[in-house]
């Protein structure tokens, strides 16, 4: 297989990936784009104009993956902050109760 046909390869790959969620895939994938990249660069006889266009597919696939990984960071921190605010409440409740036996 061709350095360029890897990078299509890979590239639908971590499309798959992505669309399923399966971040360990999506990590491996990664790296194995990265090899890919390096060989085609190495590569003196690619066609330009494919490389052009594989490359351009992999950045915006890589925009992709950056706005999914954001967003779930995002959510993520908003779940743990709800937790943390829960939390508080109910140990604010918890003495509240202690205070009103001891009464």
């Amino acid at each position: 297989m061709s350095a360029l046909q890897n990078i299509e390869v890979t590239r639908h790959a971590l499309e798959s990936a992505l669309a399923d969620g399966d971040w360990e895939a999506i990590t491996a994938l990664d790296l194995e784009c990265r090899t890919c990249i390096d060989r085609v660069l190495d590569d003196q006889d690619v066609d330009k104009q494919k490389l052009r266009s594989n490359l351009e597919a992999l950045l915006l696939l890589y925009r992709r993956l950056i706005d999914v990984t954001s967003s779930a960071r995002e959510n993520l921190a908003s779940q743990m902050s709800q937790a943390r605010q829960g939390h508080n409440a109910a140990k604010i409740y918890h003495l509240a109760q202690k205070a009103s036996m001891m009464r």
